[in-house]
């Protein structure tokens, strides 16, 4: 398939257009909202919530009745993931746990009590027919024109309030001490920015599922911090490569045969990633190991230039 044959299918080819816009919404978003969890140290976070949503989705499924729209599953999975992050929370706050032992012992028991409940309702047609796996490693190719509008108002509405609570969400990441010193909440903006986080997993479940969510948040941000040094370039470089990287996985995917659209926009964004790290501008190795080589040569020939003193003597 030529470029210009694949260009013009991304806008008259319904499927095509609608995963291609769901793909980049969802790696704009996590891109964003990825960089604030990076530089707190929690990019576990998004994997703990994410794989938490599972058991949200199953329940929800069996609650819903004759309503089992996507939404109401992802309202589930949106309640789980809550669930766990106050789980976290409790945990970190009542005990002697550190977080990130928290935030495994949340991934591997919401998972796993989700993962049993998936797996008894496999045997049900209308489990089937609901399409649950497909929030394991996601379906993007079944999003529907409706899928990506609710995408972009959740996007919206998360990006929006990144925007509004930009300098508190910084503060939140770079020094957590002064923001109580000028009067904000500790704990209201780390619920908000948590409920952000919440929010984009929704948005992803479908395109790319519960398992592979997690490289979604961390991996953007994790490319973007080697190529800056400043927190809002870094959001916006994290954003394009969420972006390139679903575009690419999206046309990848339609271009070939029997590939999964999420697993190919995670090796996109991998191959992204695994470039920055070796090439970025900031913190890559290669202009590492380069600025290394010049400061020692300059300090060598700075020492090498100063000239020999002879030593004063005693006189006679």
């Amino acid at each position: 398939m030529d470029i210009g044959t694949l260009i013009r299918d991304i806008f008259l080819d319904y499927t095509l257009r609608t995963v291609v816009l769901g793909s980049v919404i969802l790696g704009i978003t996590s891109g964003v909202l990825g960089c604030f969890a990076l530089l707190r140290r929690q990019s576990m976070l998004g994997d703990a919530l994410s794989h938490a949503a599972l058991p949200g989705i199953c329940i929800a499924f069996l609650l819903a009745g004759e309503n089992k729209s996507p939404f109401v599953l992802l309202m589930g999975a949106a309640a789980a993931a809550w669930i766990g992050a106050i789980i976290i929370t409790v945990i970190t706050r009542s005990t002697r746990i550190k977080e990130d032992a928290a935030m495994g012992v949340v991934l591997v028991s919401f998972f796993g009590f989700g993962y049993v409940i998936l797996s008894l309702l496999q045997s049900s047609a209308g489990a089937g027919q609901a399409g649950l796996d497909k929030y394991l490693f996601g379906r993007a190719s079944s999003m529907l024109q409706s899928d990506v509008e609710t995408m972009v108002l959740l996007s919206a509405i998360s990006l929006g309030l990144v925007v509004a609570f930009f300098k508190e969400f910084k503060l939140l990441a770079f020094n957590p001490e002064y923001l109580r010193t000028i009067g904000f909440s500790f704990r209201r903006i780390d619920i908000l920015l948590t409920t952000l986080i919440v929010i984009s997993i929704v948005i992803g479940l479908q395109t790319v599922g519960v398992v592979l969510m997690s490289a979604m948040l961390t991996a953007p941000a994790a490319a973007a911090r080697q190529w800056t040094n400043k927190l809002s370039h870094m959001i916006v470089i994290a954003a394009g490569i969420g972006a390139v990287s679903g575009a690419l996985g999206a046309v990848i995917s339609a271009s070939a045969q029997r590939v999964p659209t999420g697993p190919t926009i995670v090796i996109a964004l991998t191959l992204i990633t695994l470039f920055s790290l070796a090439f970025g501008s900031a913190r890559g190795l290669v202009w590492t190991l380069v600025r290394t080589s010049r400061t020692r040569s300059a300090i060598q020939h700075h020492t090498l230039a100063v000239p020999d003193i002879e030593p004063v003597s005693g006189g006679d």
